[in-house]
């Protein structure tokens, strides 16, 4: 008889083969599903820990970037800053949050001024174009005229930072001229740390490489190499140059995988659940015969947990629940009572319990969707739950509503925690909030940034940038599409002596009372600028004629000289005004501040407080002026200027007791010409002392020759300006010219001596005379003088202008007149010259009237220095005589 005690084995084999296969296969590819989903979650989770980095990086720079192009706008206007005004601009950009560590400024690519100075000394001096870590980023900058980001670079000081160079570019009549750099040091460790690279150094590995803009190729300056660990990057779009972050959690990409094993076993816990009920039902179908009836109920059974566990496999770490929609029966298992906060006692629980365990502020919404999920069939949602010790988690569900024959319809379904994702979520919410807030900060900077470098920050009004910006807009139409364009060119007169007496707060408060008034004066469309320490525009229409803008400038004109009171002191100043307007199209707006300039010029030189219209004569006269001062300066460096000398007679003996050495200048085309000719032109240039110092050491020359050779001038006098008298070196330059005592003399005008409040002109007069060097007086008795002057000073000669000495011929009140002067002079013990005597008559008449020297044409008219020494060696004015 055969054996069947293992028959019941063969009907079930290949099913058991099967499911086996199946189940081996659906585990493979459920771990491999979720070894990509959990890559994929920290991907995302990287990368948006990249972005904010990313969003951080740019903004710093950005921020750093833009606080410096403000400093290269003010130096811009202001290019003959000094190290004081740079670091008070500086050290206001260091009150910013930033990076910045140093910055320097390099006019003609020589770094001249650094702030902060301390520690950054070696750096004064320093020529970038001799510098070979640093020219070429310099040069770039320089010929692209664009902004050049390198590094991160080794810095001197120590430490590591991003070095940016900022072309600066000033305005001239004649263009645009390249003034120099700035050289930004953004210190890397702090970029580093306040853009959030430190601070996630825990959770990821970061690295960051790219190209600056010198050109370099790119290279990783933070971090390792991630390039074999397939990372996440992001790229960092920078003002020069551009970088590539690359991230990757610590540990790699599969070091996050906690629930991988779980996973497995709950698919092997799985499998020998259905492989177990197949053995289970291959027995039961062998004894089917004694038990079919409870092999249904059986069959019933297996299909319920089948579709329970079919749902189980879709989710990790889930709770399993159905409930009788009729009956509100609700049944759980242990891991959603641990889910609710709930004991895993095998309570009963139902509808309400479910109820009682959410959120009130989600209940709505869940019981809402728990009833549309029965409508229709298909259950999903999220909510909060409250557990009972105050807890709150984040359970999202999912459900399907099934109906076995002959029972009540149930709905059956799963839930499982996310208040992990849902904290992330939140996080990368408010990390977008922070990048949108810091977005909105970066664009108030810029606005503000932009408004700084257009405006004046002491009268608020628009500066010279924003000038030439209006200009340019208004040129090809006219102001405000007139067709025309008048500009008005203003200066404080006056405003000097303010800020001397009372403080700069005085001057700036008279800044912002002259902007109140052009403002009051101006139409609401006109442009009102302030464009240097005291200098304004106006910019409006030409259309209404040169008498509205005549009337315009009288009426500024005249409300500034009316007196401002500043903390209880009377302030008084006025303005000089010039005007240029331009009719037709394509408006030449650099001409027309150059005109409105030329016509300023010619109110400041017509007396101050008052307007001119620039015209064509004024442009000749200009011309002409500028032809001349270049003819000057060339003429100073190849020695044309010359001392010609006019003798000087005893008026008794007439012997030769001195000469005047008088300027000259030897024109290589127009010959010798008179100081009238080139002496006014040389005061506005500043060469006046030049000029003196010149013909003083000519003459000291002059004087050591005459007297090898036997001729016998015992001294030379020689003019000296106001402007040599305040230089503060006079003193120490005379006396490297060892004169020996009354060899030389000074002529003073009696401008010069009456200013008793002048200390330094004070001081001088008085070491002069220490050093042996004779004081006169120039020209006495056209000017103002008086007694008490005249003894304070203590001149050793005065010289009667030949104003007073030409009538003596004729007037015999003019003779009383000089025989006073005369009188004066011998009471005081100062020796009295005669300038200016044409005839021999003359001379009898001074010399009568007891003046002791004479000078004049009736002797001698100025010579050069060859001429003079024939003279004296002819001696032919005692023929004359």
């Amino acid at each position: 008889m055969p054996d069947n005690r293992f028959g019941w084995l063969k009907p079930i084999v290949l099913p058991a083969l099967l499911a086996l296969a199946v189940l081996i296969a659906g585990g493979v590819f459920l771990d491999r599903q979720s070894a990509i989903l959990n890559e994929e979650r920290m991907r995302a989770s990287v990368l948006a820990e990249v972005a904010l980095i990313r969003a951080k990086l740019e903004g710093n720079i950005n921020s750093n970037i833009q606080l410096v192009r403000g400093l290269v706008s003010t130096i811009s206007t202001e290019p003959a800053m000094n190290q004081e005004r740079f670091s008070a601009l500086v050290s206001n950009l260091f009150e910013e949050q930033s990076q910045l560590r140093s910055i320097a400024a390099a006019p003609d690519l020589v770094i001249t001024m650094t702030y902060p100075l301390v520690g950054n000394e070696r750096a004064i001096g320093l020529d970038y174009r001799a510098n070979d870590a640093q020219r070429d980023a310099v040069l770039r900058a320089r010929d692209s005229g664009k902004l050049v980001l390198a590094g991160p670079v080794d810095l001197v000081q120590g430490g590591r930072g991003f070095v940016g160079r900022f072309p600066v570019y000033t305005d001239t009549p004649t263009g645009q001229v390249f003034w120099g750099v700035i050289s930004a040091v953004v210190d890397a460790g702090r970029l580093y740390a306040d853009s959030g690279l430190l601070d996630r150094s825990s959770t990821i590995n970061i690295s960051i490489s790219g190209k600056d803009g010198t050109g370099g190729a790119g290279r990783i300056f933070f971090g390792d190499d991630l390039s074999d660990q397939n990372p996440v990057t992001a790229d960092v779009v920078l003002p020069a140059g551009s970088w590539q972050i690359s991230a990757v959690p610590n540990g790699g990409w599969g070091a996050a995988q906690t629930n991988a094993w779980f996973l497995r076993i709950a698919t092997i816990i799985a499998g020998a659940l259905i492989l177990v009920p197949i053995v289970i039902t291959g027995r039961l179908m062998g004894e089917r015969q004694q038990h079919f009836r409870e092999l249904k109920a059986r069959e019933a059974d297996l299909a319920r947990l089948s579709r329970r566990l079919g749902l189980a496999l879709d989710t990790s770490k889930v709770g399993v629940w159905e409930m009788d929609t009729v009956t509100s029966e609700l049944v759980w298992d242990d891991r959603m009572n641990e889910l609710y906060g709930l004991p895993a006692d095998g309570g009963k629980r139902g509808y309400e319990d479910w109820r009682a365990a959410l959120h009130p502020d989600d209940f709505a919404r869940a019981d809402q969707d728990f009833a549309d999920g029965i409508r229709t069939g298909r259950y999903q949602s999220e909510f909060r739950a409250l557990h009972p010790n105050g807890e709150i988690r984040h359970i999202r569900t999912i459900g399907s509503v099934y109906a076995d024959p002959g029972s009540n319809p149930k709905i059956l379904g799963v839930n499982w925690d996310v208040t992990a994702d849902a904290a992330h979520s939140e996080e990368l919410r408010r990390a977008n909030l922070l990048t949108e807030a810091r977005n909105r900060e970066l664009e108030i900077a810029r606005v503000r940034i932009e408004h700084t470098a257009l405006h004046d920050s002491l009268t608020g009004l628009p500066n010279r940038r924003y000038l030439d910006e209006e200009l340019k807009r208004h040129a090809a139409t006219g102001f405000e599409n007139t067709g025309s364009i008048a500009l008005l060119h203003m200066d404080l007169d006056r405003f000097k002596q303010i800020n001397d007496t009372l403080g700069h707060a005085a001057g700036d408060a008279m800044l912002i009372h002259a902007s109140t008034v052009l403002r009051a004066n101006c139409r609401d469309a006109d442009f009102v600028a302030r464009i240097g320490g005291d200098e304004f525009v106006v910019l409006t229409s030409a259309s209404d004629g040169d008498n509205y803008l005549g009337a315009l400038a009288e009426r500024v004109v005249r409300q500034m000289r009316q007196p401002a009171t500043y903390e209880g002191h009377e302030c008084r100043f006025g303005v000089s005004i010039g005007i240029a307007a331009e009719r037709g199209v394509a408006i030449d707006v650099k001409r027309l501040l150059i005109n409105a300039d030329i016509a300023l010029y010619r109110a400041k030189g017509r007396g101050r407080n008052r307007h001119e219209f620039f015209s064509d004569v004024l442009q000749a006269e200009v011309v002409n002026t500028k032809r001349v001062a270049d003819e000057i300066l060339n003429g100073l460096e190849r020695d044309e200027f010359v001392a010609y000398y006019q003798p000087q007679f005893d008026a008794h003996t007439l012997d030769v007791v001195g000469v005047e050495a008088l300027a000259r200048w030897r024109h290589p085309v127009q010959g010798i010409k008179a100081p009238d000719s080139f002496l006014p032109i040389a005061e506005e240039l500043n060469v006046v002392s030049t000029i003196d110092r010149l013909i003083l050491e000519q003459s000291l020359a002059a004087l050591d020759r005459w007297e090898a050779m036997g001729l016998g001038v015992p001294r030379a006098s020689v003019n000296v300006s106001l402007r040599r008298l305040h230089d503060e070196d006079l003193i120490t330059g005379l006396k490297q010219l060892d004169i020996a005592p009354g060899r030389i003399s000074f002529e003073l005008v009696e401008s010069i001596y009456l200013d008793e409040g002048d200390a330094i002109v004070g001081w001088n007069i008085d070491q002069i005379k220490d050093l042996g060097i004779d004081v006169e007086i120039d020209d006495f008795g056209t000017g103002y003088a008086s007694i008490v002057s005249l003894q304070k000073l203590r001149p050793k000669r005065l010289k009667i202008d030949r104003q007073l000495v030409h009538p003596i011929l004729t007037d015999a009140a003019q003779r009383q007149l000089l025989m006073s002067i005369v009188d004066i002079g011998k009471s005081m013990g100062i020796e009295v010259i005669a300038e200016g005597v044409e005839t021999m008559e003359h001379a009898a008449i001074l010399r009568d009237l007891g003046c002791d020297i004479l000078q004049g044409y009736a002797f001698s008219r100025p010579l050069s220095a060859t001429d003079l020494e024939a003279f004296l060696g002819a001696q032919s004015w005692r023929k004359a005589s």
